[in-house]
């Protein structure tokens, strides 16, 4: 047993970095691959726009409206990254210099939540309590579109539609970008919650269900067709952010589980506990790097995550080292998904 420990947590020590954030209790939430190669995240209770370079330096951006919250963010078509601001109920752009400006959302507390860039090359958000989906020009135009739900995420599909979720109402929509809502699918499992989504190498949509008891991750197709995937421990992990990586698996945060998942795309979930099991990651993007890096709400701070794959490639790893990693990776898998479950 001694020795799985250390195996497990050189495996996390190779795999994970963790970077602090310099302002307390921040409350990171979703991040995004800039053009300039660094990642932006943004800090709801810190109120901040904040980016970090792959090397692990942190540079802040407090916004102009106080308590704004911004959650969602995305680089636009203009090289800006874009944002959403949940409480400031206005949609806010920041250059790379660290430039902001805010548009103000027509529809009071709307609540925008997550943006995206739509099939037609334009930003698009969703309004959580606004039951709507807006398309926003980079001039700060904004029309709004009614969908009458409580809407979460947001990602372009393969199809060429804008995809959504619709957390109260249980299901998943489909929005051309004349904004035309072609369907709406009920996710099978009751109260599930549908939370972030993103399309997958599959041509099919991914998303977490974040009010599972079982912690799954759900695959739409484009015609409508199911399939749901446990996590492991499935017991209140809560899966929040989800991207796909390099390696056509889709990876994502579970906020309760202290963990990164891997799903790949036959539906085989594997987890990938933090380091000391401690933090709750949240938001998640792939890299300019080759690593995801996600936001840890609890910890605050960002997260760099290598795959074991790649992990077991780099340099500095002595051959035995490598081939120690690979042959108990699986190993140490197992003995974590097997933990007792969370209370």
């Amino acid at each position: 047993m001694g020795l799985l420990w250390f195996l497990v947590a050189t495996v996390q020590a190779q795999i994970f970095s963790e970077y602090p954030v310099p302002t307390p209790n921040s409350e990171l939430r979703l991040i995004t691959t800039g053009p300039d190669g660094a990642l932006w995240f943004t800090e709801a209770q810190g109120n901040k726009i904040g980016r970090i370079t792959t090397s692990g330096t942190v540079t802040e951006f407090p916004l102009p409206t106080s308590g704004s919250w911004p959650t969602g963010i995305r680089t636009g078509p203009d090289g800006a990254l874009w944002f959403t601001e949940f409480l400031g109920n206005k949609i806010g752009r920041i250059t790379l210099s660290g430039t902001i400006t805010e548009f103000p959302i027509p529809t009071g507390d709307s609540r925008p939540f997550d943006i995206t860039i739509g099939p037609d090359g334009q930003l698009w958000f969703t309004e959580n309590d606004g039951g709507k989906i807006a398309r926003v020009t980079t001039a700060g135009a904004i029309t709004e579109f009614n969908i009458m739900a409580r809407l979460a995420g947001i990602a372009a599909g393969p199809d060429g539609n804008l995809w959504f979720t619709e957390l109260d109402a249980n299901r998943v929509g489909r929005m051309t970008t004349a904004g035309l809502l072609v369907n709406e699918f009920d996710v099978p499992t009751p109260r599930s919650a549908p939370y972030l989504i993103t399309d997958g190498p599959d041509g099919n949509m991914w998303f977490t269900e974040s009010g599972t008891l079982e912690g799954k991750i759900g695959r739409v197709s484009p015609i409508g067709a199911f399939a749901e995937f446990p996590a492991p421990r499935s017991f209140f992990v809560t899966p929040t952010g989800i991207a796909a990586g390099a390696d056509r698996n889709l990876w994502f945060a579970e906020l309760n589980g202290s963990s990164i998942g891997r799903v790949t795309l036959s539906g085989t979930v594997t987890e990938f506990p933090l380091p000391g099991n401690n933090g709750s990651p949240y938001g998640m993007t792939f890299g300019p790097d080759g690593r995801f890096w996600f936001t840890d709400i609890i910890g605050n701070r960002i997260g760099a995550f290598l795959t074991p794959q790649a992990a077991q490639t780099i340099p500095a790893l002595s051959p035995a080292t490598a081939l120690l990693l690979a042959t108990f990776l699986a190993i140490a898998g197992a003995f974590f998904a097997g933990r007792i479950r969370l209370p």
